[in-house]
């Protein structure tokens, strides 16, 4: 592939457009521009990876992910769906993992390896965020969604719903993703939130002249 068709290609992959779209436009293979997509989420994953433990003020929150709710299946992971941590920042970068399930333990653990001691976490009202303190961690403030009370003073965790309303979205764009391509659209998704007041295509061409695909 000439670096020209490259370059067309990654300022595609910028601007979000599909696999089948961006084929047609440059001319190549969707097979041929579905490997190259593939590298390229599987280098944005190693970066998003790569992020130092989050301090300060963050957010924290858990969502569902995958087909619409199926009668008689309710809950967290329910009907297939797959369940996604996140940790957030506030007014800065998000952080996604996939979870087995959103338990104290599973939780902990993900906090245990990201976040500073003597950070402050604004949670919703789910129990599976519960004993954090026990990490060293100043006591969690609250948002109880249940009462439909989202914002609370200062505390909030308004910015970690932007990202799921964004990856969510944007994965509905793409009419469906295969349970083993999932965990990369998510980083990528991740990845396009933390860089969404830069130019993407600039961003992506200074992380692949420092380390070509």
């Amino acid at each position: 592939m000439s670096e020209a068709k490259f370059r067309h290609l990654l300022r595609l992959f910028a601007m979000n457009l599909t696999a089948t779209d961006a084929a047609q436009l440059c001319g190549l293979s969707v097979r041929s521009v579905n490997a190259l997509y593939q590298r390229m989420r599987i280098r944005l994953a190693r970066q998003c990876a790569a992020q130092s433990p989050f301090s300060g003020e963050l957010e924290a929150d858990e969502s569902s992910f995958g087909p619409k709710r199926i009668r008689g299946k309710r809950g967290r992971g329910a009907g297939g769906k797959t369940i996604v941590f996140a940790l957030l920042k506030q007014g800065g970068c998000v952080y996604t993992e996939i979870v087995a399930d959103a338990s104290k333990a599973t939780l902990q653990a993900i906090i245990r390896g990201k976040v500073a001691p003597n950070s402050i976490i604004h949670t919703d009202g789910w129990r599976g965020c519960d004993g954090v303190v026990d990490l060293g961690l100043d006591k969690p403030f609250r948002v109880n969604h249940g009462s439909n009370e989202f914002v609370k003073g200062c505390r909030h965790v308004n910015g970690i719903e932007s990202f799921w309303s964004h990856a969510k979205h944007r994965l509905a764009q793409l009419h469906g993703v295969r349970r083993d391509k999932f965990a990369l659209h998510l980083k990528e998704s991740e990845f396009r939130f933390n860089h969404c007041h830069l130019d993407l295509y600039k961003t992506l061409l200074e992380l692949l002249r420092d380390e070509p695909l």
